[in-house]
């Protein structure tokens, strides 16, 4: 007999310029894992922030039943008082406080007029220890790995009674054996009785743990697939997604030409000068015209610093020996305009942390990179940069309402895409790509790996850092692997395999 905890009714949400959610219905049955999926701006957080309280009742239309009562949640803490909790992607803890202190910041066990620290403590070991976490709870948050943080807003969010947990990306930082041990731990919820609502676009993961699977699209809900009933595949959830079937997420080049070595780094042996010690030895890569090499690796393998100490990052970065070649020619980039006038671009993996002005519109976030090409003295050239901002969404298709959307308000893949746009400007001869796809849906990685395809067809070159391994395999025509700073293989593309490179990230 059915369950049911919690439903939605007929919810709407207007943003001005977009529908962000146009009469979506949505309902969860008591103890299952709900995963809920779609594309980016499908409005899957922005159903979830209406279910939470972010977004109060009466900011929108529609029905939030939970217990078969109607809920007018107006702030996240109504929502938390009834145990419906959730944990969004980028995490909200202190760094500087203790793991206890964390677990129960803004709801502190009171003796009186005081906090009654003996009793915090002892409730947050026994809510480290649902989780399986291990640990002294007066560690500090900031000395912990993200996987162990991501354990501790979860014992946070059992502290309050959830439940229902709602996870948001819960993966998208994590690696392979993180994301592994925090599937386990959702499951173990669910065996006490937790309801679980899970927002991922990893769909292996979704596959695996999901019992329910709602599939949003442009708003409005697709479908609710039962994987109790039958097994749902990867295809069958792409294409309710997309509206279309992607047979191979991989977009295939035909009559591939490379030309000569674009960039080449020799014998690149950096420093850290805080940890005092050497984190790169002794690296030999290159890269010809119009080829993606991929560049795989571990956490920690070095990948990003190898990354960022190319583009002139020596404040953070101290470069002991080694030399770069572009087309031919030593060069040396005392800093990252340096490395950008000489042509090499460098898209980092944190875009909301350091590639986006998210307070800033579209326009503003796809000039900035080459103002010197829209100056005419002081003063810059308003119709030429709104020209070209508009000529970059429409070609790389950002779905925004106008340039002048403010990119904080744009989904992950859109943000993505203006990062791209704004090294497109440039027009780079080396384009070095950092967890490009991270966070985002199918459907917009696909459109971002054709573009990337467009892009080497054009001659460009391009290093794609990614720590999805079909990834890597699916673009690179040649990829190294990298462990403990240094190179320890090299391969071309149709001699690759994941058993090869898993083994050469390892060795030491």
């Amino acid at each position: 007999m059915s369950d049911c905890i919690l439903e939605m009714k007929n919810i709407t949400k207007v943003f001005p310029g977009v529908k962000a959610l146009n009469d979506v219905n949505f309902k969860v049955e008591r103890g299952e894992i709900h995963c809920l999926v779609g594309e980016n701006g499908a409005g899957k957080s922005t159903l979830m922030k209406v279910l939470s309280g972010v977004y109060r009742h009466g900011t929108y239309t529609g029905d939030i039943i939970f217990e078969n009562q109607i809920q007018r949640f107006q702030s996240i803490a109504d929502s938390e008082d009834k145990g419906i909790v959730i944990i969004y992607q980028e995490l909200a803890l202190v760094p500087e406080l203790s793991i206890y202190e964390n677990i129960f910041f803004g709801h502190e066990i009171m003796n009186g007029m005081t906090i009654d620290w003996n009793e915090t403590i002892s409730q947050a070991t026994k809510m480290l220890e649902k989780v399986g976490l291990k640990i002294d709870p007066s560690t500090k948050v900031k000395d912990l790995g993200v996987g162990n943080q991501q354990l501790v807003e979860i014992a946070k969010a059992l502290s309050k009674n959830v439940k229902v947990l709602i996870l948001d990306e819960p993966t998208a930082a994590l690696n392979e054996d993180d994301s592994e041990n925090l599937l386990r731990i959702i499951k173990e919820l669910k065996t006490h009785g937790v309801t679980c609502i899970m927002i991922s676009h990893k769909l292996k993961e979704i596959i695996a743990i999901a019992d329910t699977i709602t599939v949003l699209r442009d708003g409005a809900t697709i479908c609710s697939l039962d994987a109790e009933k039958k097994a749902i595949t990867e295809a069958e959830i792409i294409k309710n997604m997309v509206g279309r079937e992607i047979d191979n997420i991989y977009p295939k080049r035909e009559n591939k030409k490379f030309g000569d070595v674009c960039l080449e780094i020799k014998d690149w042996t950096v420093e850290d000068p805080v940890k005092g010690r050497d984190i790169l030895h002794n690296v030999n890569i290159n890269v010809r015209k119009g080829e993606i090499v991929g560049l795989q690796g571990l956490m920690g393998a070095g990948r990003t610093e190898l990354a960022l100490s190319i583009f002139g990052n020596s404040k953070k970065y101290k470069l002991k020996s080694g030399e770069v070649l572009l087309n031919g020619e030593k060069k040396s980039f005392k800093n990252p305009k340096a490395a950008i006038k000489a042509g090499i671009a460098y898209v980092t993996e944190d875009r909301k942390g350091n590639g986006l002005v998210l307070i800033r519109d579209i326009k503003y976030n796809i000039s900035i990179s080459n103002l010197d090409k829209l100056t005419n003295g002081l003063v810059i050239n308003e119709n030429e940069e709104i020209t070209i901002a508009n000529e970059f969404k429409n070609s790389i298709n950002i779905k925004a309402p106008s340039i002048m959307q403010k990119v904080g308000n744009l989904s992950g893949g859109n943000q993505q895409k203006v990062q791209l746009a704004k090294w497109m400007f440039v027009k780079p001869q080396v384009l070095i790509l950092d967890e490009p796809t991270r966070g985002i849906d199918v459907g917009a990685k696909f459109e971002i790996y054709s573009l990337m395809n467009k892009l080497v067809e054009q001659g460009m070159s391009i290093i794609m850092i990614s720590s999805e391994l079909p990834e890597v395999l699916g673009m690179s025509d040649r990829l190294y692997v990298m462990s403990e700073g240094t190179i320890t293989g090299e391969l071309l593309a149709e001699d690759a395999n994941e058993e090869k490179v898993m083994a050469m990230a390892v060795k030491s």
